[in-house]
C-alpha cells in the first residue's frame, strides 16, 4: 500500500458508523482503513474482522500480526486518513496483553531466572502469566489430547544403558543441521504467535538462537515478518534459520511466499504435510478466543456461525490438496534443502527417502492435529526396525519433535539416528511473564547442562558416539505395530 496523506483527519465518531458488512472500517495505530471488500478474502474469516468493525483494532492486530503486513496486503485506496486513538471505541475485548483476572497473580513478579531449574518450571510460569487465549492456543492439543501426552510418554518407556570408564572429560555438542554448523542438536521449532508470549516474538528467538548457535524454524504464519526476524539475526548471515512453508490453497500465493522466503537468506524449506485440515482443538475452541461477534454473523450467511479458536482460523487457507507431487514442484522453484515435516509412519519415511528430500521430521504437529496418531519416537523406532537402509546411507536426515521436555530425552533420539531434536511450546514458555531473551537463554542453559551431563554420563563424548546400545527400547517396541507394508 502506498502513502498518503495522513494530514486527513477522521473523527472516531465516523469510524463508528462504519461497522457492518457493507461499510466496514477499523483503525490501527491511529490509521483508519476501508475493509469492506476485504471481508471475504481475510484468511481467517469476515467475522474476525467484523467483531473490530467501526473501533480501534491495534491490540487485536498488534497480536497476531507483523505491523507491516496491513500496508502490504491492502490496496492504497483502502487507507481513509488519521484518527486520534481517544476519540476511537475499544470495546468487546481484553488487550490481548493483559494478565487473566481468573489466574493466580503474584505481586511481585515471576521468580529469578535462576531460580528454574528445569523445562517444566518455564511452563508453570507461563500459565500464571500468561492471557488465557494464549495459553490455550500454546497448550491445546487435539480431541482429548491422548497424542500430545502420550509423546512424552514414550520417552519414559525408552531407557539408558550407560556405558563406564571411557573417558568423558570434554564433551562435545556441536552437530550440522542441512550443512549448517550448530551448537546443539537442538532448534526451535516454527511456533505460531509467538507475540502473546513477548512483544518481539520471534524475533527474541532469532536474536537468541544466534548468540546460543542454535537453528531456527519460522513459521509462514509468524507473528513477525520474515524480513524483521532475519533483520534480528545475532549470528551473522550464516545463522541458520529455515523456513516452515504452509502450502496455500492458491498455489501462485505459495510460489510469491517461497521465492520471497529464498531471497530473505533462509537456508532452507520445510514443507509441513501433517495438517491438511485443523485438528478439533477443544481446549482452544472451548475459551472462544475469538469472541463471537453475536448478530453480526447474520450479516454473514443469515444464520449463526460457530466460534473458531485461534488455531482454525489462522488454518483456515492450508491446502488440503498436497501429494508427492509437490516436492518436484518446489525443486522447480528452489535449490534450498527441502525437508518434509510431519511423517507419522515407516512408510512415508521410505516414500520421502525415495524421493529424494533433504530432510524429515517426524512429527505428529505437537498432539494438534489427529489425536492418537502415534508418538514420532515410535515412529522413529519404527525406521529402525522396517527401513534400517535409512539410517545407514544417512542421505537423509531426520528431525523430530514433540514431547521432549529432558536432555535424557535429547540423546535418547539422536541414540535411535535422529539428526536433533525440536522444541516450540517451551521456547514460547521462557519468553513469556516479561523474560524475554533472558528467560529463553536460561532455557537453552538448563537443556544444555542436562544433555552434556547425560552423553557424559552416557558414555559419550560427542554426537556420533551416541548408538542404539547405550539404549532399552523393549517397552516401547511392545507398541510398534506389526503391519508395515513396504
Amino acid at each position: 500500500m502506498s502513502q498518503k496523506d495522513d494530514s486527513v483527519s477522521i473523527s472516531g465518531s465516523e469510524v463508528a458508523r462504519h461497522n457492518t458488512k457493507d461499510s466496514c472500517w477499523l483503525a490501527v495505530r491511529g490509521r483508519v482503513y476501508d475493509v469492506t471488500n476485504f471481508l471475504d478474502e481475510h484468511p481467517g474469516g469476515a467475522r474476525v474482522i467484523l467483531n473490530c468493525a467501526g473501533r480501534d483494532a491495534t491490540d487485536e492486530y498488534d497480536a497476531i500480526h507483523p505491523a507491516e503486513l496491513i500496508e502490504e496486503t491492502l490496496p492504497s485506496s483502502a487507507f481513509q486518513g488519521a484518527v486520534d486513538p481517544s476519540t476511537l471505541s475499544n470495546r468487546n475485548l481484553p488487550k490481548p496483553a493483559q494478565q487473566d483476572p481468573t489466574k493466580t497473580s503474584a505481586s511481585a513478579g515471576p521468580p529469578p531466572l535462576s531460580t528454574l531449574l528445569n523445562l517444566r518450571d518455564f511452563e508453570q510460569i507461563a500459565e500464571k502469566y500468561l492471557p488465557a487465549n494464549a495459553w490455550a492456543y500454546y497448550t491445546a492439543g487435539a480431541d482429548d489430547e491422548y497424542s500430545k501426552a502420550e509423546a512424552e510418554l514414550a520417552y519414559r518407556k525408552v531407557l539408558l544403558r550407560p556405558r563406564i570408564l571411557r573417558n568423558v572429560g570434554n564433551i562435545d555438542t556441536s552437530t550440522k543441521i542441512l550443512g549448517c554448523d550448530v551448537s546443539l542438536p537442538v532448534y526451535m521449532s516454527a511456533v505460531g504467535i509467538a507475540k502473546f508470549a513477548h512483544p518481539q516474538g520471534e524475533c527474541t528467538l532469532a536474536a537468541v538462537a544466534g548468540r546460543e548457535g542454535l537453528a531456527q524454524l519460522v513459521a509462514t504464519r509468524s507473528s513477525m515478518s520474515l524480513q524483521s526476524i532475519m533483520q534480528a539475526r545475532t549470528g551473522g548471515d550464516q545463522q541458520p534459520i529455515f523456513f516452515q512453508l504452509y502450502m496455500h490453497k492458491y498455489q501462485k500465493i505459495s510460489e510469491t511466499t517461497i521465492l520471497k522466503a529464498v531471497n530473505s537468506g533462509i537456508k532452507g524449506i520445510w514443507l509441513t504435510v501433517d495438517s491438511p485440515v485443523t485438528g478439533k482443538r477443544e481446549r482452544d475452541e472451548r475459551l472462544k478466543a475469538e469472541v463471537d461477534v453475536g448478530e453480526q454473523n447474520k450479516q454473514l450467511s443469515g444464520k449463526s456461525q460457530p466460534v473458531q479458536g485461534i488455531a482454525k482460523t489462522l488454518s483456515s487457507t492450508v491446502s488440503p490438496y498436497l501429494d508427492w507431487n509437490t516436492i518436484a514442484w518446489i525443486r522447480s522453484l528452489t535449490s534450498l534443502p527441502l525437508v518434509i515435516k510431519g511423517i507419522q509412519c515407516v512408510e512415508d519415511a521410505v516414500l520421502a527417502y525415495q524421493h529424494n528430500v533433504d530432510g524429515i521430521v517426524l512429527s505428529n504437529h505437537g498432539g494438534r492435529s489427529q489425536d492418537t496418531a502415534q508418538a514420532p519416537l515410535l515412529t522413529l523406532l519404527e525406521i529402525n526396525k522396517y527401513a534400517p537402509i535409512i539410517m545407514k546411507t544417512k542421505k537423509m536426515q531426520i528431525f523430530i519433535d514433540g514431547g521432549i521436555r529432558r536432555g535424557t530425552d535429547v540423546i535418547k533420539a539422536l541414540a535411535l539416528g535422529a539428526t536433533a531434536v525440536g522444541l516450540g511450546r517451551p521456547f514460547l514458555y521462557s519468553m513469556s511473564a516479561g523474560y524475554g531473551e533472558a528467560g529463553t537463554r536460561r532455557m537453552i542453559e538448563i537443556l544444555r547442562e542436562e544433555i552434556e551431563m547425560n552423553m557424559a554420563l552416557a558414555g559419550a563424548t560427542k554426537i556420533s558416539e551416541l548408538e542404539m546400545g547405550m539404549l532399552n527400547t523393549a517397552r516401547l517396541e511392545r507398541d510398534l505395530t506389526t503391519l508395515a507394508r513396504l
